[in-house]
């Protein structure tokens, strides 16, 4: 009555690439399943003293009847929350254990299970691996284990190492698609709802995906190792778009400053992961986004904003264009060169001269600005004033104290006090910011070259010694 019965586990093909690891890896696998099928506690992994490992649940109990599953209906309907789908996983390892010589047994309410090499019933010359399933010790135990008798403390720490819980790689943030975490060791690792699937040498994380695409559900064969990035490669997008973590974002702003060095992990090569990385870390403090050769060309502004206190985050010309103008995830405008310019010049307070405070040459002088201005066409509508100041606000290119501006903001021409000392100096610096007013372009920028270039020849033409424009001519270069 006690004598244990055969059952044919028909393996027709033995997975010749797995070790011992692999095959425990799948017994733990199906223990974790187990456990978040039945919502019972936390497994149990250990060593006894006369040094079997064991892997128990505290589930339902594995029967006999496991071992005929082609495909588990109950799992298939929890993909992304436990690792096993079919029933031949576990039947994998029982072979995988039996050829290297790993001694098994499993004990649950139902039975207990040893293996061993039979005859198929009356094909005396075909052996196949058995399971013999003896009576159960003990109608009252709860859940299975499984003890493996002559396997290496090392086979058992690999094993261990298939899954994200044992790994130490402490998890960043959680989204929809799964939990981005931080890289531990010399490569990154994907695991699919805790199990590794595959590892990554230029990731700046781990990922561990619990929503699979269809591709993923394909893609996870009966190995489980190896499964190919383009499976995931998505999957690994779709995550870091859905971040929020300012832990993530600074990370990835590193890699992109990186990638200008020619170096940088691959998830900043997807620009939009990129943009949305800058407007996560826009969003999470003071940052300037810049382009290398901003870094060169406004080296002073870009000086001046570190005194300022802000984090430049160089990035390249592909990402900056859609950095420049957008909004952070906050709504905020990002902060790029133009923005922290009108942050700067917004920023500073001007000393007002009035015409009742300047002096009799100043006021002399400052009454040619019609004049000046007809040379080249007068004050554009849009120029409501010239306004004369004591201080001037540092040049936002060169940081030095610039002679005029012109300030969009009160559609103004303001020019430093100190150019009223001759009608020269006032001269060239009204017909500079009058530049400026016209074209609405900086300095640095090719289109106001062009529009001061035409405003010389405007004026060459009016220096000419002939008809109308001698008076002009005359009236331009006058000393005081």
């Amino acid at each position: 009555m006690n004598e244990a019965r055969l059952f044919d586990l028909n393996i027709e093909k033995i997975l010749e690439a797995w070790d011992s690891a692999h095959a425990i890896r799948e017994l733990i696998a199906n223990a974790l399943d187990e456990q978040i099928l039945s919502g019972t506690q936390e497994i149990d992994i250990h060593k006894e003293a006369r040094g079997a490992w064991v892997v128990r649940d505290f589930g339902r109990g594995l029967r006999y009847e496991h071992f005929t599953q082609n495909e588990n209906p109950e799992k298939l309907n929890a993909v992304g929350k436990v690792i096993g789908k079919f029933g031949i996983g576990l039947k994998d390892a029982l072979a995988t254990l039996d050829r290297n010589e790993v001694g098994v047994e499993i004990e649950s309410a139902f039975g207990v299970i040893t293996l061993t090499q039979r005859s198929k019933h009356d094909f005396g010359d075909v052996v196949t691996l058995h399971a013999a399933v003896a009576p159960p010790r003990d109608r009252k135990f709860v859940g299975t284990s499984i003890r493996l008798s002559k396997l290496s403390d090392d086979d058992m720490a690999r094993a261990k190492q298939f899954f994200l819980r044992f790994s130490g790689e402490a998890i960043i943030e959680e989204t929809r698609i799964g939990r981005i975490l931080e890289r531990k060791g010399e490569v990154s690792r994907i695991y699919v709802a805790g199990l590794l699937v595959a590892e990554e040498e230029n990731f700046a994380f781990s990922y561990d995906i619990t929503s699979l695409t269809e591709a993923m559900k394909k893609a996870l064969n009966r190995e489980r190792t190896n499964v190919g990035r383009t499976a995931y490669s998505e999957r690994v997008k779709a995550m870091l778009l859905q971040t929020k973590s300012a832990v993530v974002a600074k990370v990835l702003a590193d890699q992109l400053m990186a990638l200008e060095r020619g170096t940088g992990t691959d998830e900043v090569r997807w620009k939009d992961v990129a943009v949305h990385a800058c407007k996560i870390l826009s969003a999470s403090g003071s940052y300037l986004f810049v382009t290398a050769s901003q870094l060169i060309s406004n080296a002073n502004a870009v000086d001046h904003a570190r005194k300022d206190g802000l984090t430049v985050v160089t990035v390249p010309d592909n990402i900056h264009s859609d950095v420049a103008g957008a909004k952070d995830v906050n709504g905020a405008l990002m902060r790029d060169i133009s923005v922290y310019q009108a942050e700067w010049n917004g920023s500073f307070k001007f000393d007002w001269i009035p015409i009742d405070r300047m002096t009799q040459s100043e006021r002399e002088v400052f009454s040619k600005t019609v004049a000046i201005a007809g040379i080249v066409g007068g004050l554009p509508k849009h120029v409501k004033a010239v306004r004369i100041s004591k201080t001037m606000r540092p040049d936002f290119l060169s940081g030095l104290d610039a002679a005029g501006l012109w300030d969009p903001g009160t559609s103004s021409i303001v020019i430093r006090r100190d150019q009223l000392r001759s009608v020269r100096l006032f001269a060239g610096t009204l017909l500079h910011e009058l530049a400026h007013a016209r074209s609405g372009y900086d300095d640095v920028t090719r289109e106001f070259e062009n529009e001061l270039t035409e405003f010389l020849g405007t004026v060459a033409a009016a220096a000419v010694p002939a008809n109308r424009n001698e008076r002009r001519r005359r009236l331009f270069w006058r000393r005081k």
